[in-house]
């Protein structure tokens, strides 16, 4: 990764670690709401890759009802090309851990990672000051949360969405 200083003002602007660190805390505190249990440490790794990506982001479902099988049935598209930009976003996450676990925003166990329960009103209160761009990205967001609890454990997941560890 380049030191942040010598990143370009694009870089910057849109592969934030303070972001991503939100959009992973909302994936793991909708994970723990649902399951009772961290964010498994590899799922964390489809995030960013589903939520930051328009169509893909576009195309999940409305409700937990619809499995991942068929969601993944109807959209090829979405598994063909979900581990190349897994793959590329990688560093990213990594940073984004790194970030939200120094700050305490994120809270790294053995193998999984939960959302730092203390930052609850400060997420809901910056979150009404953002746009509807960045609401949707935490929406959907806490929608995966919830989903990948709902699927099964990591390795199903990770199966069904066509990546490996």
């Amino acid at each position: 990764m380049i030191e942040w200083t010598g990143r370009s003002p694009e870089e910057r602007a849109l592969l934030n670690p303070s972001f991503f660190s939100l959009l992973l805390w909302q994936a793991a505190t909708a994970h723990m709401s649902y399951a009772d249990a961290g964010l498994p440490f590899g799922t964390a790794f489809l995030v960013l890759p589903v939520v930051l990506h328009r169509g893909t982001r576009e195309s999940l479902p409305r409700t937990l009802a619809t499995s991942m099988p068929i969601w993944l049935d109807e959209n090829p598209l979405v598994r063909a090309r979900l581990a190349e930009r897994a793959r590329t976003l990688v560093p990213y996450t990594k940073e984004a851990l790194i970030f939200g676990g120094m700050r305490g925003f994120l809270v790294l166990g053995p193998g999984t990672i939960e959302g730092g329960r203390t930052w609850i009103r400060k997420v809901n209160a910056e979150l009404r000051q953002t746009s509807d761009e960045v609401r949707m990205c935490v929406k959907k967001a806490e929608f995966l949360g919830r989903w990948f609890a709902r699927t099964g454990n990591e390795a199903t997941v990770m199966a069904l969405m066509g990546v490996k560890p």
